[in-house]
């Protein structure tokens, strides 16, 4: 029986297209390689670089650009968060039956941008007994230390608990230390669909 739910946040309440950063970056250096992009990230993600440091650490890779472009090419990335599933969120925590957390590979940038665009942002950040972003807690996944410190911290039972992650390799590490998962594929599930699709968990 689920009484825990942990959910990632990209594509699962908010949508992304995830080639949309490199390719906004290429459009202002073409030599600019996904692994460029994704080294800074993986830095950033975890509050090892400051956001200064970040935006200008993307500026060596596009000498020509502006600091807005910059900022623009990082956040490309980030697209709506449809109200239907907000009015989803919401229904689980007024149905009280769950302790509802959030766990999400982040940084300040971002998080930022998406609560100048969303208007239910504080909102649905106020409803989570916790809401872990990886920029904040120094750790990211798939390592498997931000599982345990989610079950450890706040006392779960990792068999009570439900993972929704759209990663493979954040699933798997979830899976590996006996957390409930849900693989969700964007573009053919929805998180609105969670008690339909993963009924025997409930």
């Amino acid at each position: 029986m689920i009484k825990n739910i942990v959910f990632d946040f990209g594509d699962i309440f908010i949508d992304l297209d995830k080639k949309a950063t490199l390719a906004s970056f290429q459009k202002l250096n073409p030599s600019i390689t996904a692994e460029q992009i994704d080294t800074l990230n993986k830095i950033y993600e975890v509050g090892q670089m400051t956001t200064t440091q970040f935006v200008f650490s993307l500026k060596d890779l596009a000498p020509s650009a502006s600091y807005q472009e910059i900022l623009d090419a990082w956040n490309s990335i980030l697209l709506e968060y449809p109200v239907r599933r907000f009015e989803f969120f919401k229904e689980i925590v007024a149905s009280n039956k769950y302790r509802l957390f959030l766990l999400s590979n982040t940084n300040d940038l971002h998080i930022i941008d998406i609560a100048n665009k969303t208007p239910h942002f504080d909102a649905f950040r106020a409803e989570f007994e916790q809401f872990y972003l990886s920029h904040e807690i120094g750790m990211r996944k798939p390592n498997k230390e931000i599982f345990e410190f989610v079950l450890d911290k706040n006392e779960l039972v990792a068999e009570e608990t439900l993972f929704i992650d759209d990663t493979k390799e954040n699933i798997d590490a979830a899976n590996a230390i006996g957390i409930k998962t849900w693989h969700l594929i964007p573009g053919t599930d929805d998180v609105t669909e969670l008690f339909s699709k993963k009924s025997d968990l409930f």
